[in-house]
């Protein structure tokens, strides 16, 4: 085991403070969820200003469990009865999975020269910890996967709100805040905690990608939307939850020359684009075919971390149940394309030069859920 550095700590104090700051500023802009989105901005920008921003894997996986708690909050009986209207849509966003990430591979290929199967795994929406550990299996030139996926993360997370605003679609946020706190029922705040730390790591353990921040979320939404459980989590724990989420997502640049960045910039920039344009087709066409609102459609089919774009579906008044169904079904898409995709690039192209990625990239198969 790698020992810990006695600096460490002090990092992890600043990166915090950091990501207070960045998030009191977005909030106070009356940004959408702009605790998160602010915390993850300026943790980015103090980590590419050389900054030794740090994010421990266990306080990480923390706020995965928290956030997905309190999204899971959201659910009522009604909500959860609603899932079963939707398999068009669910359908439809498998489909918008695969014919995306061939596209963005082509034009990584086409326009940028990328290996077939670096272009690949660079081209998935979402599900990073996956495509780290198969691309480190097979040579790949991890740092330009990286820098693309993360890139697009954020991009996405902060581009979202700002489309939904321009256009009108965005509406109030809606955290849960009514109901019992842990004092006045803390026999419901120990079997929600227990349940959703349990559900955490057992769909780790299974390699299931999101799993710190799915797990808990679906344990929390079937105890909430049963009405089991009542227990709804204070504001301020959401807020804190979501500047822990920012930092984490943030921190992902530390120790990245502001050059390397640079010079992944326009893959980055060129695929994200290439992938919303094809995105945006199918968001047209499930609006044409479906009655779900444009706004649910938009973060549903948004490419961006998951946990992020939950958090966003309740920033900006989306149905985080209808939300958390179509992302639920990324994943499993892309956990189940994976495989396949890997296997029939490996004949094409040539193998780059590995380059070794700094600690936060290194470990992002287990400390960034997408």
């Amino acid at each position: 085991m790698t020992p810990v550095s006695p600096a460490k700590p002090f990092h992890l104090v600043e990166t915090l403070l950091v990501a207070c700051i960045g998030g009191w500023l977005f909030d106070l802009a009356r940004f959408p969820a702009g605790w998160m989105a602010g915390a993850m901005v300026a943790v980015a920008a103090a980590a590419l200003a050389g900054r030794p921003m740090h994010m421990p894997t266990l306080l990480a996986r923390g706020f995965f469990i928290a956030l997905g708690t309190t999204v899971g909050g959201i659910a009522t009986p009604e909500t959860v009865h609603g899932m079963t209207t939707w398999p068009l849509s669910i359908v439809l966003i498998a489909i918008a999975m695969v014919v995306t990430t061939v596209a963005a591979s082509l034009y990584l290929i086409k326009v940028h020269g990328w290996a077939a199967q670096t272009a690949m795994f660079a081209a998935v929406p979402g599900a990073l910890s996956q495509v780290v550990v198969m691309a480190v299996d097979r040579d790949a030139d991890m740092r330009g996967i990286v820098v693309v996926q993360t890139v697009r993360a954020i991009a996405t997370t902060i581009g979202v709100p700002i489309a939904l605003i321009a256009f009108g679609l965005a509406g109030p946020a809606r955290f849960p805040v009514s109901g019992p706190g842990i004092l006045d029922a803390p026999w419901q705040a120990g079997l929600l905690i227990g349940s959703a730390v349990l559900a955490a790591v057992a769909l780790y353990r299974v390699g299931f990608s999101g799993g710190f921040f799915f797990g808990p979320m679906v344990v929390s939404a079937v105890l909430h939307g049963s009405g089991f459980v009542e227990l709804r989590p204070p504001g301020w724990f959401a807020s804190m939850a979501m500047i822990g989420l920012g930092a984490v997502n943030g921190s992902r640049f530390a120790n990245t020359p502001f050059r390397t960045l640079l010079h992944y910039l326009a893959a980055s920039l060129g695929s994200l684009a290439v992938a919303v344009a094809v995105l945006f087709g199918f968001v047209a066409i499930a609006a044409l075919t479906t009655s779900v609102r444009m706004s649910d459609l938009i973060v549903s089919y948004a490419p961006g971390a998951v946990d992020a774009m939950m958090i966003l579906a309740i920033a900006l008044h989306a149905d985080p149940v209808f939300v958390g169904a179509c992302h639920l079904a990324r994943i499993i898409v892309v956990s189940a394309a994976l495989p396949f995709g890997a296997h029939m690039t490996e004949r094409f192209g040539h193998k780059p030069h590995h380059h070794d990625l700094p600690e936060p990239l290194d470990t992002a198969r287990d400390a960034l859920e997408d």
